[in-house]
């Protein structure tokens, strides 16, 4: 494919509430072995991406550390390469990135010094398996100054936290409103774009001149009537974690078989940093039902419908239900969890109760072992 790619990971979101006060969104777990950003790498290394760059700032050490080889998504054998952006002060510039066209400006010479003549720009909160080949191939076909993937979401569906477009009878978007309150249109753009390189510096480059950050409301928006701008409609899986609800129903998604069998058994793979962990082990009495539980875990409970990280260890008599428990969990005999996040590292300590009974529960505790 005879693209770059760049994939957007800097940004902080209140919505995540305490799961992203120690790493950023594209770090965050997902399906048991998986980062979010591992669904942005895999579909460009799939599409034979390979020349991509990942922009972090918020929370970055996580991220950073996931990233540090690029074996894992096949980069850089001989072309190419896995090249991580943190901010960096200069004479020039002494802000961090102030949105993502600034982002992508404070990074302009890895655009200048590519010679592939489109871009791809891909969130890294998106969870997604795309073929960005057919994405380019619609763009070429449309002679696009710049192409939007969007997916439609069921009539009255809650669009308030998306970028919202509309489209005519060729594709071509006709508006875009970011995060509307009321809207009467549920298509709602996935954050991947398809640009030309040269298209993408100039206009960059503008922005900077009049002291524009944001690619959504000072490019998309901005340019809307100007520039011939399309949407490719997806109609795949597509999830964006955006909130702590958002978070839990993507990692529920996965347990159900037609999820999983289309990220894992159709089409090409998905790929991650291999950790070495020994398979999970079920003692005696263990009982698990329609449940992702990764390496390394020690089962002694009851799990059901839930997603176990590795490391996860579940004392004797505990009963865990629909929740979502991170790596490196210690949970004590007769534990009961029931629709709930744990977070990572967590000591739950015997003969306690945790219950999201008005939506879902977040459990933090101390790692006191």
């Amino acid at each position: 494919m005879e693209a770059i790619g760049i994939v957007l990971a800097g940004g902080k979101n209140y919505r995540m509430k305490e799961l992203s006060k120690k790493r950023a969104i594209a770090a965050m777990p997902v399906a048991g072995n998986y980062r979010c950003i591992d669904f942005a790498l895999s579909s460009l290394t799939n599409s034979r991406v390979s020349k991509v760059a990942v922009l972090a700032q918020y929370n970055a050490r996580s991220l950073n550390e996931h990233l540090n080889s690029a074996k894992w998504w096949n980069f850089g054998r001989k072309h190419g390469g896995l090249y991580v952006f943190n901010p960096t002060t200069t004479d020039d510039n002494v802000s961090w990135y102030r949105g993502t066209a600034d982002a992508l400006y404070q990074n302009i010479d890895f655009l200048k010094k590519s010679h592939e003549p489109y871009v791809v720009v891909v969130g890294g909160d998106g969870v997604h398996k795309l073929d960005y080949n057919k994405v380019l191939k619609f763009h070429i076909e449309k002679n696009a100054d710049i192409t939007v993937v969007v997916k439609e979401f069921p009539d009255g569906a809650d669009v308030s936290r998306y970028g919202v477009v509309k489209l005519n009878d060729q594709c071509r978007v006709t508006d875009f409103e970011e995060k509307p309150m009321v809207s009467d249109s549920y298509t709602v753009s996935t954050g991947i774009y398809i640009i030309r390189r040269r298209k993408l510096i100039d206009m960059l480059e503008r922005c900077a001149e009049e002291e524009r950050f944001d690619f959504v409301t000072d490019i998309l928006i901005r340019y809307k009537n100007m520039k011939k701008i399309y949407g490719y409609k997806m109609n795949e899986y597509w999830g964006s974690i955006a909130s702590v609800e958002e978070y839990y129903n993507i990692n529920m998604a996965f347990l159900k078989p037609e999820v999983r069998d289309y990220f894992f058994k159709s089409g090409k793979g998905l790929y991650t940093k291999v950790d070495d962990y020994p398979p999970a082990k079920y003692n005696v009495g263990s009982e698990v039902h329609n449940s992702i539980v990764s390496g390394g875990c020690i089962i002694n409970g009851r799990v059901d419908d839930s997603v176990l990280f590795p490391q996860v260890f579940v004392g004797s008599n505990c009963v865990i239900k629909n929740s979502i428990i991170l790596n490196g969990v210690f949970i004590g005999d007769n534990t009961h969890i029931e629709n709930c996040i744990v977070e990572s590292r967590s000591t739950l300590r015997a003969n306690t109760f945790f219950s999201g009974e008005d939506g879902i529960k977040v459990v933090i505790e101390k790692d006191e072992r």
